[in-house]
């Protein structure tokens, strides 16, 4: 207690306020202190009060913070999709906590710049994704074709192993090269691959997907898928046009052409695997939409393309090409039937750039034949020669070696060309998804061309070579006869590669028959043709004197020399050596044809020399000396120089001059006149108007050469009476030539 000191006399209120005051005073000092530690201790309570407040703040803004370091760390490693939808939970649940917070104000403006950002970074990956395709397609469809081809592969040796005809069509099921449609394939190797790797990739393992995935995702969580999905496609058919777009020098190697089709497997391919594992980015109508498109102009650049080709080799590698394309796109469930059509079309051209080569082949195969039967020395040459051409002759079977096959070194030759024609179309119609009997008609036609227009051609050129004598035409047609019957033959052989019979209804036969008979029939025209080109020769040397009063006793020098000259020719008709009685008969008949057309040809020649309008007038001399040359063409008809012909038949060819020069050398106009008409008459093959021509020579020849000898005119009265006679008898002919009834005059 405080005690109160008070000095003096002092009054009691006044002691009494002095002492409240000095109490109040010292209370004042003592609650100093306790005021001091109050104020601390609400100090202290308001510090803590606000601590607690912040902690809870904080405790809100924490996550916050949490979640936007998580983004920002997300899109730092490029986890762009997972961004985005942190993104979407800070602004839906944990932003609208504390919002009233500046730096959450800030955090959510930026949120729209990190999305933009998103949308620009994973559109540039789809960009980058787009072009990488783009270079690497090719290896992307090189690997499907490759792959698609070795299934088929494995597909075909199961049916040969269920005794499944080789022909047959075969349609193969769908099968797919992915391993899985839903399995995302996130490796990106385009590197080369090691050529030992054991492990065969498909084409889905050279792809890395991903930014396509994120890309769509992103844009669908941001709302804009649809565009999205238009600028994939927009960008898609922009490079599937330049994929369709062919180089200018893709026709001149296979390789071009399997760029070409490697790159337009590989786009279908990314969009197959695009269409399985995204829901809407592409849809079937889409595909479909973009592959007729791509198909139509497929299509029409190989047959430009195509056409170029002129080597039959590159055609069957293009058309192994196509087979391997289609079968590939048609595992991925594209239809590929307009292809098979155009291969059809290729399969002419083929056929067109065989022929072209067999062509040259034929050419060369005739060029170095020496015509000649071939020699056969023993057993074993001759065993040779019938293993390469089906040749049977129980005849010549019986004769000792050495002998001759009755054909010459080309025709086995050929016959090996043609089975190697058919081999060689084979390969292309390999692989076309088409039954054994369609190929058998395939082969058949394409055999029938060779044979009716190759062929055919190549023999028709030969027959007409200059250098090609009549030996060399006689071997023609023995050869023709011989590759005619192996047609058949090549019937067998046809049917055997298809395992077709040739009973069957709807099967074609080879047409060798009329392309041999029709050669043969060329080769005898041409035999008769340089016949009667060698008796026109001769005929244009004869030098007769029209004037000559009285014939030289004896035949012309060119007409002997031209009978000596047929009766030569013939000898070696005769003389070729024919084992086979149907050779011998043939090349017999051939002889007796040639030899009548060329009586004919000469009877026919020596009429035309008398009837020559430049020839105005004859002396009777002179027709004693034509009379004296047609004698001895009858003579060599009579000699019988070909054998086979019957009585006189060979004489008949000169029927029209013996009986017209008869008619002049015993002047025997008035039983000529008056039998005129006659089945009976003495000279039926002589022509009125043939008759007056010639005489009306002969008339003007006897009065030239009156007038030459006019001194002594009147001591020549017969020749004056003959004279009038002839004039006589030219004005009867005129009439019989003119139709006219005339009066017989006798001499």
């Amino acid at each position: 207690m405080y005690e109160i000191h008070l000095e003096g006399n002092v009054p009691k209120e006044e002691k009494l306020n002095v002492q409240v005051t000095d109490t109040n005073r010292r209370l004042q000092d003592a609650g100093k202190e306790v005021i001091a530690q109050t104020e601390e201790i609400i100090r202290c309570r308001v510090q803590q009060r606000n601590i607690t407040t912040v902690v809870e703040k904080l405790q809100l803004c924490l996550p916050v913070l949490e979640m936007y370091s998580k983004l920002k760390e997300q899109m730092n490693v490029k986890r762009y999709y997972s961004a985005l939808k942190t993104m979407e939970q800070l602004e839906n649940l944990y932003l609208p906590r504390v919002s009233q917070y500046r730096f959450c104000q800030i955090m959510i403006e930026n949120l729209p710049k990190l999305r933009e950002e998103i949308k620009e970074i994973s559109m540039s990956d789809l960009k980058d994704f787009l072009e990488s395709i783009r270079k690497h397609s090719d290896r992307i469809g090189e690997t499907a074709m490759k792959q698609a081809q070795q299934q088929k592969t494995f597909s075909t040796t199961l049916q040969k192993q269920n005794n499944v005809n080789y022909g047959r069509n075969m349609h193969l099921g769908r099968s797919r090269i992915l391993e899985s449609k839903n399995e995302i394939t996130l490796k990106r190797t385009f590197e080369e691959d090691d050529e030992h790797e054991e492990e065969v990739l498909t084409a889905q393992d050279l792809v890395d997907f991903s930014p396509v995935y994120r890309c769509l995702h992103i844009y669908s969580v941001l709302g804009d898928g649809e565009i999205f999905e238009n600028y994939y496609r927009k960008q898609r058919r922009k490079q599937a046009r330049l994929v369709l777009q062919p180089q200018s020098s893709m026709h001149e190697t296979v390789e071009g052409y399997r760029r070409y089709f490697s790159q337009i497997v590989g786009f279908f391919v990314v969009e197959d695997h695009i269409l399985h594992v995204t829901q809407g980015l592409v849809t079937r109508t889409y595909t479909d939409e973009l592959w007729n498109m791509a198909l139509s102009k497929i299509i029409a650049v190989l047959r430009t393309h195509s056409s170029y080709c002129s080597d039959p080799d590159l055609v069957l590698e293009l058309k192994n090409l196509i087979v391997v394309f289609a079968d590939t796109l048609q595992g991925y469930g594209f239809p590929v039937n307009r292809l098979f059509d155009l291969l059809f079309e290729i399969r002419d051209q083929y056929n067109e750039t065989l022929l072209k080569k067999w062509s040259g082949l034929f050419r060369d195969i005739f060029e170095a034949d020496n015509y000649s039967p071939i020699p056969v020395a023993n057993e074993e040459e001759y065993k040779i020669v019938i293993s390469k051409f089906p040749f049977q002759d129980p005849e010549l079977d019986k004769q000792s070696f050495p002998k001759k096959l009755p054909m010459s070194q080309s025709v086995p030759q050929i016959y090996i060309q043609v089975k190697e024609f058919i081999y060689a179309s084979l390969k292309f119609s390999e692989s076309l998804h088409r039954s054994s009997t369609e190929i058998d008609d395939m082969l058949r036609k394409s055999t029938n061309l060779l044979l009716t227009r190759t062929l055919s051609s190549c023999l028709q050129n030969l027959i007409k070579k200059p250098h090609i004598g009549l030996t060399e035409l006689v071997q023609i047609i023995i050869n023709t006869t011989h590759l005619e019957q192996a047609c058949k033959y090549l019937e067998d052989f046809i049917s055997n590669i298809t395992n077709i019979s040739q009973v069957t209804v709807h099967t074609a036969r080879l047409y060798g028959l009329s392309t041999f008979k029709d050669a043969r029939h060329a080769a005898e025209g041409e035999i008769y043709m340089k016949l009667n080109q060698k008796i026109d020769e001769f005929i244009q040397i004869a030098d007769y004197d029209w004037t000559m009063s009285e014939s030289d006793g004896r035949a012309s020098g060119y007409l002997m020399d031209l009978i000596n000259f047929l009766r030569s020719t013939f000898q070696v008709f005769t003389h070729l050596p024919n084992n086979n009685n149907d050779h011998a008969a043939m090349s017999g008949k051939v002889a007796q044809t040639a030899c009548m057309s060329a009586c004919q040809h000469l009877s026919t020649s020596l009429m035309q020399m008398l009837l020559d309008s430049e020839l105005k007038q004859i002396s009777m001399g002179a027709i004693q000396q034509f009379n004296l040359d047609v004698i001895q063409c009858e003579l060599f008809a009579s000699s019988e120089p070909v054998p086979g012909f019957q009585g006189d038949t060979l004489q008949l060819a000169f029927i029209d001059l013996r009986q017209l020069l008869d008619l002049f050398m015993v002047w025997d106009w008035s039983t000529y006149l008056a039998d005129y008409g006659q089945a009976t008459s003495k000279y039926l093959r002589v022509n009125p108007s043939t008759a007056l021509t010639l005489l009306e020579k002969v008339h003007r020849g006897m009065r030239d050469s009156s007038k030459k000898n006019n001194i002594f005119a009147q001591f020549r009265k017969n020749d004056r009476d003959k004279q009038k006679l002839i004039e006589t008898v030219v004005k009867q002919l005129r009439s019989l030539v003119n139709g006219l009834p005339f009066l017989t005059v006798l001499f």
